[in-house]
């Protein structure tokens, strides 16, 4: 069994109110001791932070989700503020662009953003990011605040994309969708990429794996996350999991296991 880490796990969210222990035992089993678990809004930091202590291995992170943007005020960034002063989190976010949904204003969206980014580099914490049809935007804003650090969960971008992340420190977050066939382009990526910006995540509950479509996801199936990549990489499923956790363990400053 692997010691992974999960780099980005909504646990708090209601889908495991029902089984969170059981959720939380069962990602302990599979390997996955530990998850990075990323707010959305406001409304639901103290109860991030309050699962997060219930549970040994669960760490948060405080933003603003630009996919509830009409549940953002201003007045929550003072309060990110605040919270992230009081509760030392390993990261801000998940926060970024989102330019798929319709009627999320841009220039709203990007306000709360660059307010994140710069409140990551006051704070010295990484972020972790939300690029839906934005990437090349965020990359810019990133550029703009630099020097940075983070990820970009969920990339799917072009492997030139991928590349102006790395040279701006940024990893990249891979799950589900690398074990489609299908996602070809994406697969070639992690297949050739330095592995020094690789982090491993469900995103959880959504992103189902191969073979679990119309089904919650959870933290127990990182190993199959893991899988792919090893076999894409022609590597040990050993090695992958050492690399991608020390990756972790730096990009977030988590204690050693």
């Amino acid at each position: 069994m692997h010691d992974l880490i999960d780099s980005h796990s909504h646990l708090d969210v209601e889908d495991f109110d029902q089984d969170r222990d059981a959720v939380v035992q069962r990602a302990r089993d599979s390997g996955v001791a530990r998850q990075v678990v990323p707010a959305i809004a406001q409304s639901g930091w103290n109860r991030l932070g309050s699962i997060c202590r219930q549970y040994s291995g669960l760490y948060p992170a405080y933003g603003l989700h630009p996919i509830y943007l009409p549940q953002h005020q201003p007045s929550h960034l003072d309060e990110l503020h605040r919270i992230i002063e009081r509760e030392q989190p390993v990261a801000i976010g998940e926060c970024g662009l989102d330019h798929h949904i319709q009627g999320l204003d841009p220039s709203s969206q990007l306000d709360y953003f660059e307010a994140q980014l710069k409140l990551a580099g006051k704070r010295d914490l990484p972020l972790i990011i939300h690029a839906r049809q934005a990437l090349d935007e965020v990359t810019a804003c990133i550029r703009r605040h630099a020097p940075l650090r983070g990820v970009v969960h969920s990339f799917s971008g072009s492997p030139q994309q991928a590349q102006q992340l790395w040279k701006l420190g940024f990893c990249i977050g891979i799950g589900g969708p690398v074990t489609y066939e299908r996602a070809r382009r994406l697969r070639e990526i992690v297949a050739h990429m330095p592995i020094e910006f690789l982090l491993l995540e469900t995103d959880s509950p959504d992103q189902p794996m191969h073979g679990h479509q119309g089904r919650r996801n959870e933290p127990a199936l990182l190993p199959q996350v893991l899988a792919s990549v090893a076999e894409l990489r022609g590597e040990t499923e050993a090695s992958i999991a050492s690399i991608t956790s020390d990756n972790a363990r730096r990009m977030f400053r988590l204690p050693p296991p």
